[in-house]
C-alpha cells in the first residue's frame, strides 16, 4: 500500500517474521530481537488485532524483546503505537519508542539495545 491508499498491512510483515524465525532461527539456539519501525498507519483495526494475535502467539514467545519505533509522520494516523501499548500493556518484552525526527532514530535504537534483555 502507498500513502495514498491509507496504510500498510503490518500483519503481513509480522507473519513473515514469524515464518522466518520458525523455519531458520529456533529460540533454543538464537537470541531473537525483532525490530519494527513505522509511521504507525496500519491498514485497518482488523489488521491491528491480527498483529496483536501474531505477536502474542508466535513472536513474543520466542523473542527476548520486541522493539517498535514509531516515526512521526504527517501522512500516517500514528495509531499503531497506541494500540500496541494498550493491547500489550504491562508486557516487559515489548519496548516502544516515539521518534519525532531523524536525529532521534539513533537514540531510539540505543534505548532498545540498552534494555539488557
Amino acid at each position: 500500500h502507498t500513502r495514498e491508499s491509507g496504510g500498510t498491512m503490518i500483519s503481513s510483515a509480522y507473519k513473515l517474521c514469524a515464518e522466518i524465525i520458525e523455519a531458520d532461527y529456533p529460540s533454543s539456539d538464537y537470541n531473537i530481537y525483532p525490530f519494527h519501525f513505522s509511521d504507525g498507519d496500519n491498514w485497518s483495526a482488523d489488521d491491528t488485532r491480527l498483529c496483536m494475535d501474531i505477536l502474542q502467539k508466535r513472536l513474543l514467545p520466542v523473542s527476548n524483546v520486541f522493539c517498535y519505533g514509531q516515526v512521526e509522520s504527517p501522512y500516517g494516523s500514528g495509531q499503531f503505537i497506541k494500540d500496541l501499548r494498550e493491547g500489550l500493556k504491562g508486557n516487559e518484552q515489548v519496548l516502544t519508542s516515539e521518534i519525532p525526527n531523524k536525529d532521534s532514530i539513533y537514540r531510539s535504537i540505543k534505548d532498545f539495545l540498552g534494555s539488557g534483555k
